[in-house]
């Protein structure tokens, strides 16, 4: 069963100061900041059992989803469901990082190598 976008879920709330999105709450989760060196890429991948939700940090990051390609900008927000596959790459001349929020049980041996350019096996590597 596919999981759903969990950006149609996040919740707003206006403060004083500005504001503040919640994109979880009490659910299972895990949360990375992934680094992404200049001219590097992860591998195609895909997952079976979690969907990952993208949010840009720095700079623009170049995405794959599915079919689609595109250079993600700062803030923005790219979800990626389960069976999908994609890859983050970094076009650019310095270091960028995404905060990626998955959704479903987390197992790095629940990667999908299609291609990956250090040729590796092992999905914790």
């Amino acid at each position: 069963m596919p999981l759903d976008d969990p950006r149609t879920r996040v919740f707003v709330a206006e403060r004083p100061w500005g504001q503040f999105e919640q994109f979880v709450h009490n659910e299972r989760v895990t949360v990375k900041i992934i680094t992404v060196l200049p001219g590097r890429r992860l591998s195609l991948q895909r997952h079976e059992n979690r969907g990952e939700l993208w949010i840009v940090l720095d700079h623009a990051m170049r995405v794959e989803v599915g079919d689609q390609e595109w250079d993600a900008m700062p803030g923005e927000q790219v979800w990626v469901p389960d069976h999908t596959l994609h890859r983050l790459s970094n076009t650019l001349s310095t270091p960028c990082r995404v905060m990626e929020v998955a959704f479903g049980p987390f197992d790095e041996a629940d990667i999908e190598r299609l291609e990956d350019d250090y040729a590796r096996a092992d999905p914790e590597a």
